[in-house]
């Protein structure tokens, strides 16, 4: 018997033997397109759902430590909400701290510092976005930061003269608190401020815009500074652990908010309105510089030389460190302050 063959299959016609009708084209090829989008959907899924997480854990995280760690020092109401004052009491002049731009718990960054001055009566002045202080109030223009200042040590019956030792942006205030309320400052401290004669600053929103926004909300800041805590802590072991600790929950509590936003915003125009007040040449002021600034910031001694051209007891100390000097070196900021408080602002 002849071996049976088996003919090659027919070549496909593309027509079903049962309807006789060809498939569709997506019916012929892989559903390529379809595939793309369930894992475009799949992926948008799961990174909802982590965010979400991550948006949840940081809410409880955030309450758990705000009723761990107890608040401190007193708030007081100006217009448009609350600030914060720490009151340490004591003798002598009345030292008045102001912090800088984003700082996000001033009575804690200035420890150091207060700790060298103990025995005089010191305050700090938490304004809006800072520490214990309402977050969420804008126009944080120079005649409102330094009326709100006014209107806090008004409201506590500080006597005045004061002595206001400012930290970076806080040069600004300083400068327009001192022409706008003669004879209510007894000297000015700046700790590597801001001056008012500069070549440029930037303006607009605070860097990254919504995208800090979305950080803080999400808790990436939160983990991000975890995983690289110097993001949020001082660079100094002048500070307690306690210190570390709240200093480290008020940066995810406080990070980006909307007073903090609306300063930045205003930066250009408040150095602005402060250059063009003249230094009042009968406030003594004390600038401490620190090296990094002055090596890297473009004309940053110039700077402070022409703004205080016509202050006639002034003094500029260039100070080994970076910008956050207070960090570092609190024990030399002391006791230049000690020497010019008895030379210069005693009540």
């Amino acid at each position: 018997m002849p071996d049976t063959l088996i003919p090659d299959p027919a070549p496909s016609t593309g027509v079903s033997p049962s309807t006789g009708v060809a498939p569709s084209p997506s019916a012929q090829r892989p559903p390529r397109r379809r595939r793309a989008l369930k894992r475009v959907a799949i992926a948008a899924t799961t990174i909802c759902a982590l965010t979400l997480a991550s948006a949840t854990a940081n809410a409880v995280m955030t309450s758990s430590e705000k009723s761990q760690l107890a608040p401190y020092g007193e708030r007081v109401a100006v217009d448009g909400g609350d600030v914060n004052v720490l009151h340490i009491q004591g003798a002598g002049p009345t030292l008045v701290f102001l912090s800088g731009l984003g700082t996000s718990a001033p009575a804690v960054d200035f420890a150091p510092l207060l700790r060298e001055l103990d025995g005089y009566n010191l305050l700090v002045v938490e304004g809006f976005g800072y520490g214990y202080a309402d977050t969420n109030v804008g126009d944080r223009t120079v005649e409102n930061i330094t009326s709100e200042l006014h209107q806090a040590l008004e409201a506590l019956g500080v006597d005045t003269p004061v002595v206001l030792v400012g930290h970076s942006i806080a040069g600004l205030y300083m400068h327009y608190y001192a022409d706008e309320y003669p004879g209510e400052v007894a000297g000015i401290v700046g700790i590597d401020p801001t001056p008012s004669k500069v070549a440029a600053v930037p303006n607009g929103t605070m860097p990254l815009g919504g995208i800090a926004a979305v950080a803080r909300f999400t808790g990436i800041e939160r983990w991000a500074a975890k995983i690289s805590p110097s993001l949020s802590e001082p660079d100094s072991t002048a500070y307690t652990q306690d210190e570390r600790a709240r200093i480290h929950a008020m940066g995810d509590w406080n990070f980006a908010n909307a007073s903090v936003a609306s300063e930045w915003s205003h930066v250009a125009a408040n150095t602005a309105k402060a250059g063009a007040r003249p230094y009042p040449a009968n406030v003594p002021v004390l600038d401490f510089l620190s090296t990094d600034s002055v090596i890297h910031e473009s004309n940053w001694l110039e700077r402070h030389q022409q703004e205080l051209k016509g202050v006639r007891n002034q003094r500029i100390e260039i100070i080994e460190g970076h910008h956050y000097l207070h960090w570092t070196q609190a024990p030399a900021l002391g006791k230049e302050i000690k020497a010019f408080l008895s030379g210069n602002a005693a009540n």
